[in-house]
């Protein structure tokens, strides 16, 4: 028996390297197969690896589902992670629901204390950006609301959190809106705290420029800037933005409105306020029998000298008592010639 396990172990070596041999051969040949540069040769790799790697699917599963695995994996742990952040975000987006619900709360109790009355004929109409007519010398765009929808010429228009700009050309299904980083438009502003006027004016750039302010050194920026009433423009009060110092040393502002993604766009309908032309015929104060009040004293108003008139007849001066007019003052009107 161990003269039998010997001659096997004497037959076994020198097949294992004359295979060992061999294969050394065929890798050495592929090798320089695959070095040549030839067109007969490059025909035959072609031909080599059409015949031989659609059939080695097989032995390319195994390597295919691990790199899967490995890639559903990383997947997972992308989504994990957004999953996370996602949470955090809804945790702080809860807790400034709540606050803003205390605030709209609190806003209620006191405007219901001040008795505020708020204008009803500010409502407004939602449209649609069909296109940006924006160029390097014009910055507008157009809504699909027009005259039909009732949307007049100089009407504000905001973006949701901000003011975008104003109407300039209604038709009847659509309307063009300036907005106000174009070169033409100026809108009245006020900054807050200081309560300063000045006018916004658009260079089509995305920070317009403030100008006309009358004490540039009192503003800072992060200061509040919003629409003011000056020439009936726009609605005061509406938000536009915040001041920054440009590069330039001039004071401009970041605007609120979203000019990146202005999608729907909304046409504030505004009215005209009531404008008082004379005075004169404002109603003064009057006691109960009769008498005029002074409106700043309260006090009995002191009535008219009676006026005199020359009687070219009897050649004397009759006394003619002078009717007061509403709202006149108790001034002495000079004799009729």
């Amino acid at each position: 028996m161990p003269s039998d396990r010997s001659n096997e172990a004497d037959y076994v070596r020198p097949v294992r390297r004359l295979v060992i041999g061999v294969l050394v051969l065929v890798l050495f040949g592929l090798f320089l197969l695959w070095r040549i540069d030839s067109p007969r040769i490059e025909r035959f790799r072609t031909a080599v690896v059409d015949a031989v790697v659609p059939n080695m699917d097989w032995a390319m599963a195994p390597i295919t589902g691990v790199a899967r695995m490995i890639e559903d994996f990383r997947s997972y742990a992308r989504i994990y992670e957004q999953n996370q952040e996602l949470r955090r975000e809804l945790q702080q987006m809860r807790a400034w629901r709540e606050a803003a619900l205390q605030l709209e709360q609190r806003n209620a109790q006191l405007l219901d204390m001040a008795r505020v009355r708020l204008d009803p004929q500010l409502t407004h109409v939602t449209g649609v950006v069909m296109a940006d007519a924006g160029s390097p010398y014009r910055q507008s765009v157009l809504l699909n609301v027009g005259a039909r929808d009732g949307i007049v010429d100089g009407w504000a228009v905001m973006d949701g959190l901000g003011l975008a700009g104003r109407i300039a050309g209604v038709g009847d299904r659509s309307s063009r809106v300036i907005l106000l980083t174009d070169s033409n438009s100026r809108v009245p502003v006020m900054v807050q705290p200081t309560g300063q006027r000045a006018l916004l004016s658009g260079d089509n750039t995305p920070l317009p420029v403030l100008d006309f302010v009358e004490s540039p050194e009192a503003l800072r920026p992060g200061d509040r800037v919003i629409s003011a009433s000056d020439g009936g423009v726009f609605p005061p009060g509406l938000l536009v933005g915040e001041v920054v110092m440009a590069t330039d040393g001039r004071l401009r502002v970041q605007l609120a409105a979203d000019y990146g993604r202005l999608d729907f766009l909304r046409v504030l309908r505004s009215r005209p306020a009531e404008r008082i032309e004379q005075s004169g015929t404002l109603l003064r104060p009057v006691a109960g029998d009769g008498t005029l009040l002074d409106p700043a004293t309260g006090a009995p108003a002191q009535p008219p000298l009676p006026e005199t008139v020359p009687d070219p007849a009897a050649g004397s001066v009759e006394a003619v008592p002078a009717v007061p007019l509403p709202g006149a003052g108790t001034s002495d009107g000079p004799p009729d010639e």
